[in-house]
């Protein structure tokens, strides 16, 4: 089993968790990755995607300081490559309409609802000024006279809450709300103040450990690289991706654009009897998702991986589940496509994991890369 580094992976952890990166706004989460992948690859960048890229070859660089030399089409360099992506964006809601009293109503921005992540306090990300505001259902103590909250109450309508029932309370009229550049489309996140990791036994908790644990995992693989001295086999891309929760975007455009023939995404996974995973079990090794059947020599090989660093991996079918790599095969833009998962309850919601987790993400990854695969070259 991987060595535990308790308090790095867990500041990091937290730091991540508190930035807001809702689908097509992940600044404050590139930043402190750019910050964290700077001093431990070879090259770095943001693509027009706006994911965050670091390389790290095979050979040390021979040219350190001359630009991006890696910025390569894949139609025009294929190489001997592997990307590695974990998606930076987290699940949020967009303004649809300011009423003129000041509340606002919300869609979701991903597949998410307003039960995932309950009432309270929401950040408004206006685009002069982040505001606070409430996300309300109404009082309980009403009739049938009010029908909206009446549906959603179990003894009652027992109509699942939905956003055509929830608004958000601001406190700010109408002009205030102008001011600060709040408008249909404006992001609206779960607050700050609900997104602190708890201790759960061997456990952590908290929302939006899709994909932060995953990305913070990376992190920590790309570190463990470096102070090792280690080269990986074949070129890497490490590749903070945007947009997965809408479609895989960033992913799909990375596979696109850079070399390699290999795509493996990094993600939480689902622990249900359905696919026969179990939070307190070992890494989640994708066989197949909603959108691909990953290549069997792939989840093969990060099984053997896992194995032998006495990690007890999960293999697992699952149904209602997509990741930056199955996008990326599906559009055609990766013949080769791979899945490891860290094992999670309450996945689009609170979601829990065991503490060593990320650190045994980490080492799989470091073993991924550090050890020849045919597959990758296209051997027989």
């Amino acid at each position: 089993m991987a060595t535990r580094e308790d308090s790095a992976t867990d500041e990091l952890l937290q730091e991540l968790l508190w930035a807001y990166g809702p689908c097509g706004q992940e600044a404050d989460v590139r930043a402190i990755c750019a910050r964290e992948l700077r001093p431990v690859v070879d090259d770095m960048w943001t693509d027009d995607a706006g994911n965050l890229v670091g390389y790290i070859g095979a050979e040390p660089p021979t040219d350190a300081g001359h630009g991006h030399r890696h910025r390569v089409s894949s139609a025009a360099e294929p190489g001997v490559a592997t990307r590695v992506m974990a998606h930076m964006d987290e699940l949020s809601m967009l303004v649809k309409r300011v009423e003129p009293d000041g509340t606002l109503h919300l869609t979701q921005l991903g597949t998410m609802y307003p039960g995932n992540f309950g009432l309270g306090p929401v950040g408004i990300l206006g685009e002069n000024e982040t505001l606070t505001g409430v996300l309300t259902l109404g009082s309980e103590h009403t009739t049938q006279e009010s029908q909206r909250i009446w549906q959603t109450k179990p003894d009652q309508g027992d109509k699942a809450l939905d956003w055509d029932h929830v608004y958000v309370f601001t406190g700010r009229s109408t002009d205030d709300l102008d001011a600060a550049g709040v408008r249909p489309g404006t992001r609206v996140c779960v607050d700050r103040s609900k997104r602190t990791l708890v201790e759960v036994g061997d456990y952590l908790g908290c929302y939006f450990l899709d994909d932060r644990a995953a990305v913070t995992a990376l992190l920590r693989a790309a570190r463990v690289l470096r102070e090792r001295g280690q080269r990986p086999v074949d070129d890497v891309y490490l590749v903070f991706t945007t947009n997965e929760e809408i479609g895989g975007v960033g992913g799909t455009y990375a596979s696109g654009s850079l070399p390699g023939t290999l795509t493996l995404a990094l993600e939480v996974g689902p622990t249900e009897r359905e696919y026969g995973t179990k939070v307190s079990g070992g890494p989640i090794i994708g066989y197949s998702d909603a959108l691909c059947v990953y290549d069997k020599d792939v989840a093969d090989r990060l099984m053997g991986i896992a194995t032998d660093l006495g990690l007890s991996p999960q293999s697992a079918v699952l149904g209602a589940f997509e990741s930056d790599a199955s996008h990326s095969k599906a559009n055609g833009l990766t013949p080769r496509a791979g899945l490891l998962c860290l094992p999670t309850l309450s996945t689009h919601g609170y979601e829990v994991m065991l503490r060593t987790a990320i650190d045994d993400m980490a080492a799989i990854v470091v073993e991924f890369v550090m050890q020849p695969g045919a597959h990758a070259r296209g051997e027989p």
